[in-house]
């Protein structure tokens, strides 16, 4: 299935109202207002429709698919306000597959972590045990430093 675009009529009308910012045919933006107050109703417990038609927004108009994406964003902008880091679930407008490169190249860089911070781990170690063998000494600390 493509993507729906709007109607000129449904952008005439979707732009009278005063929460939203601008509307194109492929998408609408919302005024801040409209996320603060979305949101608060949201956590809130009210469901998105809802919110939608007490605002003046005819929900079946946006669909379904532009309802879920926008509480998405809703719980993205809460997170992004409050200065807390987006979990890993949620993205930038970015739909990851299971199997996308994006998500292999990460999955790659965190195992490259773990193996370099077990290596750090290994050399603490034997570096705490030469300083038990030879002793705290400048000299054994001196040696150690040449063969790095």
């Amino acid at each position: 299935m493509g993507r729906t675009y709007f109607t000129e009529e449904q952008q005439s009308e979707l732009q009278k109202n005063p929460y939203i910012q601008n509307v194109s045919p492929k998408s609408i933006t919302y005024t801040k207002e409209f996320k603060e107050k979305f949101e608060e109703e949201y956590r809130a417990g009210k469901p998105p429709s809802q919110i939608l038609t007490d605002m003046g927004i005819d929900h079946r108009i946006l669909g379904k698919k532009r309802k879920s994406g926008l509480v998405s964003r809703m719980k993205l902008y809460e997170y992004v306000r409050r200065g807390v880091k987006t979990p890993e679930k949620i993205t930038l407008g970015v739909h990851l597959q299971k199997d996308s490169p994006i998500l292999k190249k990460i999955e790659r860089l965190e195992q490259k972590i773990a193996y370099l911070n077990q290596e750090n781990e290994f050399l603490k170690k034997i570096f705490r045990w030469t300083i038990r063998q030879h002793g705290n000494t400048s000299e054994t600390t001196q040696q150690i430093q040449t063969h790095q």
